[in-house]
């Protein structure tokens, strides 16, 4: 890998922010937008009297966010030709979501609900690898253009990690399918038109083979949304949903039946290796801070930044954004390259390792600016707790480390070794 960024990448960049500098933070700037960003980031995002979730003038500031993003062709940017995108690779998107989380909290690239002028569209990756020609048609440009919103629906009250193991289940009746279960921390159900609900159609618990995925309409008689759960990070959009009875035709199966968690695995490896690019940038921003405060700083007639006990803990994780950094860009490059089940293993060490450095530097940079750090007045607190659910989601954090741990010791991956 050559590890000099090719120039047409260090332009593109250079552009983003330009049209950052010159359409997003006006807008951000505009009448009280502030309030979504400063000490009442919290308060003016929440809908507290409506579940803890999002208030719509939050969604409308972001939505117009994504419009002029859209316009300015950057919105789409990593996604293929065919629906309106450049085709951006994983390095370049590792790298612009990386640069972007190093400016800090903005409009350009927010993080409690990861909208960003460069988009992470998981969903139009798994319909564009999945979906039949109609679902294409439907889905892709209305939810790139918001029209329709698809929610994420595979945890379950009393399994989350151990998805093989759920409990929702679809039994087929005529030319229909009849679904019945409960889902928890099903995303966007706010807003959501349509659920992605991963049920057991064959086989028995703990196989992989068995489950199906279904695009479930929102108002489908049975399924109801029963409330949100307020999380650490608010504003919430992460629903207990029931679904009783609910009668949805063939045409909702999404993928093969029977093999639903190929489709939560692309899900996963989509977000993982970007979620793992932005914690790096987002862990450099909170260094970078911390560096510029302890030179300014002065305490007992001398900067904070001529003190060991300051010094040595930044040192430690500059070192860890450096080591890390090229992990990542080493892993999207290969990924642009090499069969994503190949590499797998790696793509778990970039998850874990940079979401431990990010949740570190927070809480160090906190600690650098002390009663400050601790305010919200202060972006610290806000990155701390977006990126601490990172070591949940997406797989926890011991998840990750039994991946790799499959790989290097051969129970799974290509190495793996038959038994005896």
């Amino acid at each position: 890998m050559d590890f000099e960024l090719p120039a047409e990448l260090r332009t593109r960049l250079a552009e983003l922010d330009h049209f950052i500098d010159t359409e997003i933070v006006p807008l951000q700037q505009q009448d009280d937008n502030e309030r979504f960003f400063d000490h009442r980031r919290e308060f003016s995002r929440t809908d507290f009297d409506n579940g803890g979730t999002p208030r719509p003038q939050w969604e409308a500031l972001l939505g117009e966010m994504l419009d002029r993003a859209d316009r300015a062709g950057w919105l789409r940017y990593g996604l293929p030709e065919e629906v309106g995108g450049s085709g951006g690779s994983n390095l370049d998107m590792a790298v612009i979501r990386e640069h972007l989380a190093a400016r800090g909290l903005g409009l350009h690239n927010d993080l409690q609900n990861e909208s960003s002028v460069v988009g992470n569209f998981p969903f139009v990756h798994m319909f564009l690898a999945f979906g039949t020609p109609r679902q294409r048609d439907e889905f892709v440009e209305d939810m790139l253009a918001r029209r329709k919103r698809v929610g994420f629906g595979l945890t379950e009250p009393e399994h989350g990690s151990d998805a093989t193991w759920l409990e929702t289940t679809a039994r087929r009746d005529g030319d229909d399918w009849i679904i019945n279960g409960r889902k928890r921390f099903n995303s966007g159900m706010h807003t959501a038109t349509h659920d992605v609900v991963f049920a057991r159609t064959s086989g028995e618990q703990g196989q992989a083979r068995g489950i199906t995925a279904f695009i479930v309409p929102t108002d489908t008689p049975g399924f109801t949304v029963d409330f949100h759960w307020w999380t650490f990070n608010l504003p919430t959009d992460h629903a207990e949903v029931t679904l009783a009875d609910v009668r949805v035709p063939s045409s909702a199966v999404f993928g093969d039946v029977g093999e639903g968690l190929a489709l939560a695995q692309h899900f996963v490896h989509e977000n993982r290796i970007r979620q793992a690019a932005s914690g790096v940038g987002a862990a450099q921003y909170c260094i970078d801070r911390s560096v510029a405060y302890a030179r300014e700083r002065v305490a007992f007639g001398q900067p904070l930044a001529a003190r060991q006990a300051v010094q040595w803990p930044l040192v430690e994780l500059q070192t860890d954004a450096e080591l890390v950094r090229t992990l990542v860009r080493k892993t999207a490059w290969e990924l642009d390259r090499t069969d994503h089940a190949l590499i797998s293993d790696k793509v778990s060490m970039c998850n874990y390792r940079a979401n431990r450095l990010v949740c570190e530097a927070a809480d160090r940079a906190m600690q650098v600016h002390g009663g400050m750090g601790y305010t919200r007045h202060l972006p610290f607190e806000h990155i701390y707790r977006h990126h601490r659910r990172y070591r949940i989601t997406e797989g926890t954090e011991e998840i990750q480390l039994r991946k790799v741990a499959g790989y290097l010791f051969g129970f799974a991956g290509p190495g793996r070794r038959a038994k005896a």
